[in-house]
């Protein structure tokens, strides 16, 4: 359950969405656009997300759980991939959410050609990236088995690229030999699917020869970067969300004074400490400590102590801030602009552990 009662919310600019879904829909080609929509879309929104999507062209949404499956099925009718195989427990919720499963395996196939109804789904091989889908040893039985059933209707094949964001290595082009030499094998018995989809954001991007039938969208989709050798802004994607907050109190400081856990950071001169009602609870990652500037103003201002659960403390200098003051975390204010990339870069992560750590009791205001 999200709050109402904190000035600590996440903006979602559904025009971005719109935009990003344009120049990633050129990028394509004729190719079909899935949106990936898992942990609740990068932690933007999922149906709010795979709604604008689909309005401006999108025809496939895709998740990693069934739960979130059925999540958008309660509102929505487009098709849902499930990227990966769940226990063979859930197949029956899968099959009432009417979701497109994936199989790689033996015991999926057989988990859902049990339920005795006819159904389309998506076989997956491992040409490289060595976590999931069926590897080149076992994917003719996996196709001999699929068709043996007399229930499974295969509608796509397709697989993952390890490292189509980096655009020097030969690595993807070894993925797409392998994978095309998979194809080969399924129409040789006799599947050939609509369907064929290897491409990821970057790979949609990057790598025309990856954009079979079907582009798989998803950092992309939410304007951020799916490395820093690909850089969003380099291909006209809008970020989709900007964190933003109030400042909450003000208080003056001596020189020399310290503040928060550890004494980590003590006043240069006298001056205004502000206090932030946003901390690492709500996805402030604790590494920001005094490693981050916020905006106010228009203004860049350093983030200072120790990143606590529930707060953050800003340095003003000798200028106090007034108690209510919007502050931006991430997003543009007047000529300024803090990036998730930014925050992925001095924390040494990624920008979707940043985008999808910012917490639930986060309200989201599209």
């Amino acid at each position: 359950m999200t709050s109402t009662l904190r000035p600590t919310r996440f903006e979602i600019d559904l025009d971005a969405v719109r935009h990003n879904v344009r120049m990633l829909s050129a990028s394509a080609g004729t190719a079909e656009l899935c949106a990936v929509v898992k942990a609740d879309g990068y932690g933007h929104g999922a149906t709010t997300i795979a709604r604008t999507a689909l309005d401006e062209g999108v025809t496939w949404l895709a998740v990693a759980t069934v739960d979130e499956g059925e999540q958008l099925r309660a509102t929505l009718s487009a098709p849902i991939l499930l990227l990966s195989e769940p226990t063979p427990d859930a197949v029956p919720r899968l099959i009432r959410a009417r979701l497109t499963p994936t199989i790689y395996s033996r015991e999926m196939a057989d988990a859902l050609a049990a339920d005795g109804r006819r159904l389309d789904v998506h076989l997956k091989v491992d040409t490289g990236m060595g976590r999931l889908g069926a590897p080149p040893e076992t994917w003719e039985g996996l196709l001999d088995h699929v068709r043996g059933t007399g229930r499974l209707r295969v509608t796509g094949i397709w697989t993952h690229l390890a490292r189509a964001d980096e655009p020097d290595v030969t690595t993807t082009d070894e993925q797409l030999d392998r994978f095309e030499a998979a194809v080969a094998i399924a129409r040789d018995k006799g599947v050939d699917p609509p369907l064929l989809h290897a491409a990821n954001s970057a790979a949609t991007l990057l790598h025309p020869r990856a954009r079979y039938s079907m582009v798989r969208i998803g950092i992309a989709l939410y304007g951020l970067s799916p490395s820093v050798a690909v850089d969003a802004r380099d291909h006209d994607l809008r970020p989709v969300g900007s964190l933003r907050t109030s400042v909450g109190h003000v208080k003056s400081v001596e020189a020399g004074q310290p503040v928060s856990y550890g004494h980590r950071w003590r006043a240069p001169a006298g001056g205004w400490i502000a206090t932030l009602p946003v901390g690492y609870a709500d996805g402030v990652p604790r590494l920001l400590t005094n490693n981050a500037v916020v905006l106010h103003n228009g203004r860049p201002r350093p983030v200072v102590g120790t990143v606590t659960m529930d707060y953050i403390l800003v340095w003003f200098d000798d200028e106090a801030p007034a108690r209510g003051d919007e502050i931006v975390l991430i997003g543009r204010q007047g000529p300024q602009e803090v990036r998730v990339e930014d925050w992925a870069e001095r924390a040494g992560t990624i920008t979707y552990e940043i985008a999808t750590s910012i917490a639930a009791r986060v309200p989201r205001t599209p």
